[in-house]
């Protein structure tokens, strides 16, 4: 009788047992299952941070993320300080990772300065896509999203500049800062085919127009006065063709030094009538958000980043997937454009 009791009693500890390490896989199932549920689309929160909110370029840029909330469901924002600042990014993406958004994507001024506060958004489970981040440092964004190859940018840009200069005479380049990523890269990558390809050409000076028209206009009035032989100018941020070409429109040499670089129909138009500015190159900002933006939802959405993937954006139909230099992983398209008096009228921004 002793025998069956203690047999009876070990078979109701086992059965205790058994039922206890159930519920408890049933427990962690249903933690598991609630911790990888997506939500539903109208309750993602994206939002892209920006250099300068009131630039011209940045306000089509909105249109593409307003169109990609449209279109997906999802909430969508853009903010940016009033002027290009570092520190001030910073501070919009803190904000941003205690309002727990889903999604930041960040155009950083500087890289580098925009790197910590881009980290600490990753590590609080935050997609963190770059736009003009080439040489971010691994493990500070997901992704950085560009439209075209740099360095293939600027020896097309330098090809463009060379056939209008004869390809011979003195040139100087503009950037937005020293610190940002794209525009250096752009200038080193035409400088140095310039060098390769075109050898009566001559390199004088590269200058900080900190992403200003005004300073632009400034420095390329002390420009004509230094140089006075100047035949040439290439700008990378969207004012540095500006300001350029409206100091050399006023001094009167529209037809004597050529302008070449980064910029947009709406802002160039009238210097592209005049001749003071002779090629606008560029990519559509707002399919640039646009397209940030799906790869951060495709990532939400568990879905594989490959080489070849069709973003259904134009410019990014089939995407091509590298290193930067720094080692975050960067998506290129193929998507530059160029606008001169000819074409300008083909792009409605």
């Amino acid at each position: 009788m002793k025998k069956m009791t203690k047999f009876v009693l070990i078979a109701m500890l086992l059965v205790t047992l058994l039922s206890a390490c159930g519920q408890k896989a049933t427990d962690e199932a249903t933690i598991n299952e609630a911790t990888t549920d997506e939500k539903e689309p109208q309750d993602l929160v994206f939002a892209s941070v920006v250099k300068s909110s009131g630039d011209t370029w940045f306000i089509r840029y909105e249109t593409g993320i307003e169109q990609f909330e449209t279109d997906y469901g999802v909430k969508s924002f853009m903010e940016g300080p009033s002027q290009p600042d570092s520190a001030a990014q910073v501070a919009l993406i803190e904000d941003l990772i205690a309002q727990n958004v889903d999604v930041i994507i960040n155009v950083p001024y500087g890289v580098a300065e925009n790197e910590l506060a881009q980290k600490k958004a990753m590590d609080a489970g935050i997609i963190v896509i770059g736009h003009e981040a080439e040489t971010a440092n691994e493990g500070t964004l997901n992704y950085d999203v560009e439209a075209f190859d740099n360095c293939s940018y600027g020896e097309e840009m330098m090809r463009e500049l060379a056939e209008r200069m004869g390809e011979e005479g003195k040139y100087i380049q503009f950037v937005g800062s020293l610190t940002n990523a794209s525009h250096n890269q752009w200038t080193e990558c035409a400088r140095q085919y310039q060098e390769a390809n075109y050898p009566d050409m001559e390199f004088v000076a590269k200058y900080e127009s900190k992403e200003n028209q005004e300073n632009a206009y400034n420095i390329m009035k002390d420009v004509l006065k230094t140089y006075p032989d100047i035949k040439g100018v290439e700008g990378s941020d969207s004012g540095d063709i500006l300001g350029a070409g409206r100091a050399i429109e006023e001094a009167g040499l529209a037809d004597q030094i050529v302008v070449v670089g980064t910029g947009i129909a709406s802002d160039a138009k009238e210097l592209l009538k005049t001749g003071a500015v002779d090629l606008a190159m560029a990519w559509d900002p707002g399919m640039a958000g646009y397209a940030c933006s799906v790869i951060a939802y495709k990532m939400l959405q568990g879905e594989e980043i490959v080489e070849g993937l069709d973003l259904n954006v134009p410019g990014f139909e089939s995407i091509r997937i590298g290193t930067g230099p720094n080692g975050i992983p960067v998506i290129y398209g193929s998507a530059w454009i160029k606008i001169t008096v000819e074409t300008m009228d083909q792009y409605p921004f």
